[in-house]
């Protein structure tokens, strides 16, 4: 049974994480602060929910196998980050943390079953949004051991 953000448990649980984070949690890999990381959790948030759009960048791939790859293979520590949401400049860490916080209770407010937006390389729908937003926010919240 795959992980969903949209489970009640599973969403107090990493609302508990994100809400442990402070300005010097320190990352166990990867270049980003504690600040970045948040930052670039939002972005993809904000893909989910409609808020952010960006152009393509995977060409000559059936999208529904680049799909099923990013939500259902494993992610190595270290691994490649879609151009458009790598993040080098610095960024505000309570902004992005309460930004993070409002972002995640509006996602797992809204329905599976409404209509969600595609992602950058992939048509989606609530469930595959609510996999992959899990998968991504467990991956950096361990990145920084929360």
């Amino acid at each position: 049974m795959p992980t969903l953000v949209h489970d009640p448990g599973v969403h107090a649980a990493l609302r508990r994480r994100v809400q442990s984070l402070t300005p010097a949690s320190r990352r166990l890999w990867g270049k980003m602060s504690a600040g970045q990381m948040l930052f670039h959790l939002n972005l993809v948030l904000a893909e989910s929910l409609g808020e952010y759009k960006a152009a393509p960048s995977v060409r000559g791939v059936p999208k529904v196998l680049v799909r099923w790859m990013v939500i259902s293979m494993p992610w190595p520590k270290g691994a490649p980050t879609r151009p458009d949401m790598l993040v080098t400049d610095e960024h505000d860490f309570d902004h992005e943390k309460a930004r993070c916080l409002e972002m995640l209770d509006r996602f797992a407010a809204k329905s599976l079953d409404a209509e969600w937006p595609g992602a950058a390389n992939f048509p989606m729908t609530g469930r595959h949004w609510s996999r992959l937003q899990f998968k991504h926010l467990d991956h950096h919240l361990k990145q920084f051991s929360a």
